[in-house]
């Protein structure tokens, strides 16, 4: 008879890898919506909880969505369908398919968000930029990572950065001399402009990381940096989904299982698409 996984099978193996305690306070992670006791056979990874990836969920037959942002992080009285989240865990219950995050517990850890963003941008040695600690196999754990890459211009970093970036219409933003040598580089997925200082501390050549802003962004830059990569929150985010699938196929080859892996490759930023600006100055 075929081994398989329920939901709960999954949301253990999330909570040892993630665990739910290393979360910020404010953050809400785990089951958001599901029969723990329900088979999974088919499980769909995305960065965001919204309408689309939903719709690709259930087209897909996925029995459970694991998503990197929660759902909600306040509570709620009132789930009418008319609200679009209402409507997101009505669709999701009519079709039988389980919700699960892992947030803030998984940018902190060990092959989690932030470490995904070092690797794929090349980061050696890296250790975390605001350490937390280390997890149960001693690996240190903390949010962001900082390390160091083949010394190049940052002309020149910036553009293999925009080469390995997921494609979203936000692309990548520089601010900093292109000409400047680049050697230690620090990294936070998502929004991490509350990192300008501490990257500047560890003594970044660049920080790479999404929704800067404009005041905190400038100020830094005047201050003396470092540089600054801007991408989307999303796509600095994404790399850590096929992280993700490897540990569970890895997981379920070593118990036997057989459970469907898909990482959606949709993009779910609010933009649909980029226009450059060429009007004059009046």
């Amino acid at each position: 008879m075929e081994t398989t996984w329920t939901v709960e099978d999954i949301a253990t193996l999330m909570d040892a890898w993630y665990p739910p305690a290393t979360a910020e306070t404010w953050d809400r992670v785990g089951l958001i919506v599901g029969n723990r006791a329900r088979r999974v056979c088919r499980i769909l990874l995305a960065v965001d909880p919204v309408a689309a990836t939903v719709s690709q969920a259930l087209d897909s037959g996925a029995d459970m969505v694991l998503t990197h942002h929660p759902l909600y992080l306040r509570g709620t009285s009132f789930l009418p369908e008319d609200d679009p989240k209402g409507a997101l865990v009505a669709r999701l219950i009519r079709g039988d398919i389980a919700l699960f995050n892992a947030h803030t517990n998984a940018d902190i850890a060990h092959r989690g968000v932030a470490h995904a963003l070092a690797d794929l941008v090349g980061i050696q040695d890296q250790v975390p930029l605001e350490p937390v600690g280390e997890d149960r196999q001693g690996h240190p754990v903390g949010l962001g990572r900082v390390g160091s890459v083949e010394a190049c211009t940052l002309g020149e970093f910036a553009g293999r950065v925009a080469a390995v970036l997921p494609a979203s219409p936000h692309g990548l933003l520089v601010g900093g001399d292109e000409d400047a040598l680049v050697r230690t580089v620090a990294v936070s997925g998502g929004a991490g402009d509350h990192f300008l200082a501490r990257a500047r501390e560890v003594g970044a050549d660049v920080f790479l990381t999404a929704d800067l802003r404009h005041h905190p962004a400038s100020e830094h830059l005047e201050g003396g940096g470092p540089a600054l990569l801007a991408g989307s929150h999303w796509a600095t985010e994404w790399p850590w989904l096929p992280v993700l699938a490897r540990r569970l196929r890895e997981a379920a080859r070593a118990a036997g299982v057989s459970v469907d892996v898909e990482v959606s490759t949709m993009v779910t930023e609010p933009w649909t698409s980029h226009r450059p600006t060429t009007g004059g100055h009046r």
